[in-house]
């Protein structure tokens, strides 16, 4: 990849940084009273760590309007307990047994009660929108938007755990589950605190559709990483493994159809069963086929899109808090995009 296009996306601003992420932590923690084992999970897993990138998101759009963080405390625990929520219900169904170098919930605890905790996690965020400052009307629209974003996510979720059974290598297909996983999650913390920095309903939703391109982009980049760089899981291939129809896969089987066999049944095969041997070769046919390639010019395509996009241009530090989320997504990747 040529760098010279993508220096411009390489910011030093600190708008996105951790001011007020304190009180985040304390508020989704004492939202748990810890008198049950679902509750002591929920903590648990909430402190193996994490970015908090939706959290600082969400406080990060109200300095960038000009309001005081303190006012999103409550919006960014519910935005970034639900994300959170979803890693528990997603290391069950992929298999995951490690999520940030720590064992999974599901894994320390039982798949019983690692569900009951990932359940308890889906409503206590609504609990957390009834304390946010602001017009009942607006508590009942940051519901609602909450409630569509964990829809969306479930719906993303199983649309994706079908692509390999149905055999649907289709970019758009792709695509969409990633829009509704991932590009919902990036869009959520935006709009929500715009309504509250007294935004329209209407512009607030603009605003927050303008992030989702970076919910792609880091989508796109986590399937790279899993293959080229460390996620704090399993070894390299974790995707692979687990079967997952990753962009990768869908590129290459574009590009080297030949392969479509071998990849399939690659993909078919337990986690147990799949060799660290089979990962490597897959992870050298990707960059030979020029999949990963494509890949990074996909990534470079979004982050084009947000940096063009006429709404954020008309909120000049929302716009620059974009170009740092673009910084953090393409930063660990930054080798393969020189």
């Amino acid at each position: 990849m040529n760098s010279s296009a993508l220096q411009p996306y390489f910011s030093t601003s600190s708008i996105l940084n951790n001011e007020c992420l304190n009180l985040v932590e304390l508020t989704m923690t004492e939202q748990c009273t810890q008198t049950t084992i679902s509750e002591k999970i929920l903590v648990e897993h909430l402190g193996t760590g994490g970015k908090r990138l939706r959290a600082r998101l969400a406080l990060s759009t109200l300095s960038a309007i000009g309001i005081n963080r303190e006012e999103g405390i409550y919006w960014a625990a519910s935005v970034e307990m639900l994300h959170n929520t979803t890693l528990i219900h997603d290391d069950i169904q992929d298999g995951d047994q490690f999520r940030r170098g720590k064992p999974t919930s599901w894994v320390l605890h039982g798949i019983p009660q690692a569900i009951n905790a990932g359940d308890l996690g889906l409503m206590l965020p609504f609990l957390l929108v009834h304390n946010i400052p602001t017009s009942l009307e607006n508590r009942y629209t940051l519901m609602r938007w909450l409630a569509d974003s964990a829809v969306q996510t479930v719906h993303g979720q199983s649309k994706e755990m079908e692509l390999l059974p149905k055999n649907n290598f289709f970019r758009e297909s792709y695509l969409d589950c990633i829009k509704k996983k991932t590009g919902s999650f990036f869009s959520l913390p935006v709009k929500g605190s715009a309504l509250i920095a007294g935004i329209s309903e209407c512009e607030a939703e603009k605003l927050g559709d303008a992030f989702l391109p970076i919910g792609i982009l880091f989508q796109m980049q986590d399937d790279i990483l899993d293959l080229y760089g460390d996620k704090g899981r399993d070894n390299r291939g974790s995707d692979l493994k687990e079967g997952k129809v990753s962009n990768l896969v869908i590129e290459h089987l574009l590009l080297a159809p030949e392969d479509r066999l071998k990849l399939v049944t690659l993909l078919h095969k337990s986690r147990d069963s799949t060799t660290q041997v089979e990962i490597d070769e897959f992870i050298e046919k990707f960059r030979n086929s020029g999949a990963l390639d494509n890949c990074l010019r996909q990534i470079q395509s979004y982050a084009d899109d947000v940096f063009n996009n006429e709404i954020l241009k008309n909120y000049p530090d929302l716009y620059e808090l974009a170009q740092d989320l673009i910084y953090l997504a393409l930063n660990p990747i930054e080798d393969l995009l020189r």
